[in-house]
């Protein structure tokens, strides 16, 4: 069996009946989303365990090859527009990776429909890529700053189970990194294959801000 991903985690109560699973960027770690858990405001939701793991290390591309976490390698290509050229193993090593980590907060005694897989950019993309291919219902998928990887695949490996699973989308307008074009691209293909998105769009650049956390919070609250 696969080693599970190392991963940091935090419980917002006693015996948690919920799971997030929240996946880092390019080159950061397990940590950087997790002072976010505390201003989402989610008093009065039932115990929630926050994942957050941490990518492996692989050389990227686009920074030379330098060695980072890294949920799939980057080429100047991907940040073009063209997600077509993602680099489809790595992408494909990450869903199972994760797909691992939902597996097991199952055996922990978490429902599968009590589970959100969220994401920031590079995170954000295995957070679709995973969660609309997992065969159970989930309760949300959470794609932040980012693209849907791997589009040409969706429609014929997507999971019945997860067609109408909330999707939260958010892209900051002046996103230098994965520009806004992006981002809402994808959501026009997933509303185009009969997913329902919720979209929200902010005046900042490859980041997230209060605004947006706040909304993250009501999100999470409505479907935990």
């Amino acid at each position: 069996m696969e080693k599970l991903l190392e991963t940091i985690e935090i419980e917002t109560g006693k015996n948690p009946a919920a799971s997030v699973i929240w996946m880092h960027g390019l080159g950061a770690d397990g940590s950087d989303f997790v002072p976010i858990v505390e201003e989402l405001e989610l008093d009065g939701t039932p115990g929630i365990r926050f994942l957050f793991p941490h990518a492996p290390m692989r050389p990227v591309t686009i920074n030379n090859g330098t060695v980072m976490r890294a949920w799939y390698d980057v080429s100047l290509g991907d940040l073009e527009g063209n997600s077509r050229r993602a680099d489809e193993r790595g992408v494909r090593e990450s869903q199972a990776q994760i797909t691992a980590l939902l597996e097991r907060e199952e055996k922990r005694g978490i429902e599968p429909e009590c589970i959100v897989l969220a994401g920031f950019s590079q995170g954000g993309a295995i957070a679709l890529q995973a969660g609309l291919r997992y065969p159970r219902k989930l309760a949300g998928v959470m794609a932040l700053s980012t693209y849907l990887p791997l589009a040409e695949s969706l429609s014929r490996e997507a999971a019945p189970a997860n067609k109408a699973t909330s999707i939260f989308m958010a892209h900051g307008i002046y996103d230098p990194v994965v520009p806004l074009v992006m981002g809402a691209g994808s959501m026009t293909f997933l509303t185009g294959l009969g997913y329902t998105v919720e979209w929200r769009q902010y005046p900042m650049q490859h980041s997230v801000c209060p605004q947006e956390i706040q909304d993250i919070g009501a999100w999470l609250r409505k479907v935990l």
